[in-house]
């Protein structure tokens, strides 16, 4: 006798409907033009507002990307309403964090890139909006930066990037700007192409406070990113900007804006604005931990504020607690906060509430494992700033106390069956000796 679920009968025709009502709705935009088609992309924008990934994935393909490129080379679809179009994908792929690979091979994309430099290239009756929105769209949707759309596009957005104003329609077209700049990640780039600018950006806001916390994270984001391959950029981010304080103060504003009691599908746009930019800013510490090599004695509030977002996560949304094991590994496993500020800031307690969670998984147990290996590998060295043998074994001390009162070692053990099944998994040294991770004193 064959089952019957009733939910996911339901739930399959409601996902047939979504990609069926869509294609309908695409193949109409043929049929019209003007302010008719600029309403079957509403239409569409409301479509894909309700998609799961997986029929996300299922209807933006290179197929459909190709599609608009022939309607625009037929005059089908102009390239208002294309960029329309378009802006509707970018903002579910940056809310749901979604990749359009697709794109990437797609006659649209070699289309965009020639418009882009053409563009450029006019002396005079240049389309400053026309190219803005190119040069989003191409840095939403592509992965492959060259030199050359570089130098186009980071000066053009930085310059929409500089509006000061405060009205709304400003306040969008900056955050779409520095949205767009963030997607950049680590391509290398030269100083005088970004650094003025975004500067500014961040004394202006700080002075002013008118940019959105989405946007004003994409800002420093985008300036931490070129750490990587410029590490000059450490004084002027950490003693400059400040950047340390500035961001616990964000992380301690959107931890009380955002309504934990409400599930994803309940919030509206700018409450899920505002729990993606608190997401964001998690993942910015982490990145930040990662590459900046400078001890900040501010770091310990930074720390604190990071074990704030993870207590108030903790059972009520996963995701943002699991996200904040990362940026707490990075500080102890490169060194940029001091061992004995790990544990004044709170650090060390939330990790070993964490490896105690009944549910953990991989990846959270294989992060808490680098983390107290990093902790009793720092603990066999005297660290920068500890003038005595005498305080580093009282530090040492305080922290074994405190794994001994959370039952620490027999959770170790524990777990230690599994050490190898873990290294092999992440492709990370992580030791296979279980003594390496407890802290002898």
């Amino acid at each position: 006798m064959s089952s019957y679920n009733a939910d996911e009968c339901t739930g399959a025709i409601l996902e047939m409907s979504r990609k069926e009502k869509f294609s309908e709705i695409f193949s109409e935009l043929e049929r019209c033009d003007g302010n008719a088609q600029k309403q079957k992309i509403q239409e569409t924008n409301e479509i894909v507002d309700g998609m799961n990934h997986e029929e996300f994935n299922s209807i933006f393909t290179r197929e459909l990307f190709n599609k608009i490129e022939k309607m625009i080379e037929e005059k089908k679809i102009s390239m208002e309403n294309t960029i329309l179009l378009l802006k509707c994908i970018i903002y579910y792929t940056t809310l749901k964090r979604v990749d359009v690979s697709d794109f990437e091979r797609s006659s649209l994309n070699e289309r965009f890139k020639k418009m882009i430099i053409e563009e450029e290239k006019k002396n005079e009756g240049k389309n400053e909006k026309l190219l803005t929105d190119l040069c989003e769209c191409y840095f939403f949707l592509t992965y492959d930066f060259t030199s050359e759309m570089l130098s186009i596009c980071v000066p053009c957005l930085l310059k929409v990037a500089l509006h000061k104003e405060e009205s709304e329609k400003d306040q969008k077209d900056v955050e779409m700007a520095l949205l767009a700049l963030r997607e950049i990640g680590f391509f290398e780039m030269k100083q005088e192409l970004y650094l003025k600018e975004i500067t500014e950006i961040i004394e202006h806001q700080q002075k002013h406070r008118n940019l959105t916390k989405l946007a004003y994270q994409c800002a420093w984001l985008f300036l931490i990113f070129r750490f990587w391959d410029d590490n000059s950029l450490e004084e002027v981010i950490v003693n400059e900007l400040h950047f340390v304080g500035e961001a616990a103060r964000e992380l301690e504003e959107l931890t009380r804006n955002v309504n934990w009691k409400k599930k994803e599908e309940e919030m509206n746009k700018e409450e899920a604005k505002e729990e993606f930019a608190l997401m964001r800013w998690v993942e910015t510490l982490r990145i930040y931990f990662f590459l900046c090599s400078l001890c900040n004695e501010e770091n310990v509030e930074l720390i604190n504020s990071i074990v704030q977002v993870y207590r108030a996560a903790k059972g009520n949304n996963g995701v943002i607690s699991n996200q904040c094991i990362s940026p707490l590994r990075n500080a102890a496993e490169y060194g940029v906060v001091k061992v004995k500020d790990l544990l004044k800031s709170g650090a060390i307690d939330a990790i070993l509430e964490e490896i105690h969670q009944p549910t953990l998984d991989d990846r959270m147990l294989f992060e808490c494992l680098l983390f107290f290996l990093n902790i009793s590998e720092r603990l066999k060295e005297k660290e920068d700033g500890e003038t005595t043998e005498t305080k580093r074994k009282e530090l040492k001390r305080k922290i074994f106390e405190k794994m001994e009162e959370e039952g620490y070692e027999d959770t170790i053990a524990c777990f230690h069956k599994i050490f190898g099944f873990l290294y092999n998994k992440f492709f990370r040294e992580l030791s296979l000796k279980i003594s390496d991770y407890f802290v002898n004193i």
